[in-house]
């Protein structure tokens, strides 16, 4: 529900007043990551149709969510028009609005994942090393390669009976683990 200057009727007059057919009203928060109604304005909508917004505030959560909405839409070959801030898609000078937009989503997201990268080498270069610490420790993969070799007794039986979550490749050896490959693709079969 808009609160504030953000009063639903002025929205509803706005989009009435532009020739709207149908009116979808989300309840909730623009925050909010569920909205049905977004998603049966979404589902309602056919190629060749203009999605008609009263402002970009009420469309997208943030830029990145409302860039990749209209992404999706043009797409689908369907336009986007913003009441508020004059931006429509259907137009050559709307539409370069918005690939102007998307290519500066993607530089961001480009720099985020070249700063990720040169953080995670950096701590590496230091001796960290990223992930959940491993909670089997070498007594507890010792304990479970003692009773691997018990055909009674599975990986999963063997977790659960040392009270940890392991995974084949912790506890064999790489010799043991081409063994168990062998072994696994020729029972597999029956």
């Amino acid at each position: 529900m808009s609160t504030g200057g953000q009063k639903l009727e002025r929205q509803l007059d706005v989009l009435t007043a532009a020739g709207c057919r149908k009116i979808f009203v989300d309840k909730k928060s623009g925050k909010d990551a569920l909205r049905p109604e977004l998603k049966a304005c979404h589902a309602f909508l056919d190629a060749g149709d203009t999605l008609v917004v009263p402002s970009l505030d009420r469309y997208g959560r943030s830029l990145q969510d409302l860039i990749n909405m209209v992404a999706e839409l043009r797409e689908r070959g369907i336009g986007f028009t913003s009441l508020h801030g004059n931006l429509d898609t259907t137009t050559p000078g709307g539409r370069i609005v918005s690939h102007v937009c998307a290519a500066l989503a993607e530089f961001i997201r480009e720099l985020i994942v070249i700063g990720t990268k040169e953080g995670l080498a950096a701590a590496r270069a230091r001796g960290r090393v990223g992930g959940r610490p491993s909670v089997a420790t070498e007594e507890i993969i010792r304990a479970a390669r003692d009773l691997l070799p018990d055909p009674g007794r599975s990986i999963t039986s063997i977790a659960k009976l040392l009270g940890v979550a392991l995974s084949v490749p912790q506890l064999l050896t790489p010799v043991e683990a081409r063994e168990f490959a062998k072994t696994e693709g020729s029972s597999s079969g029956t």
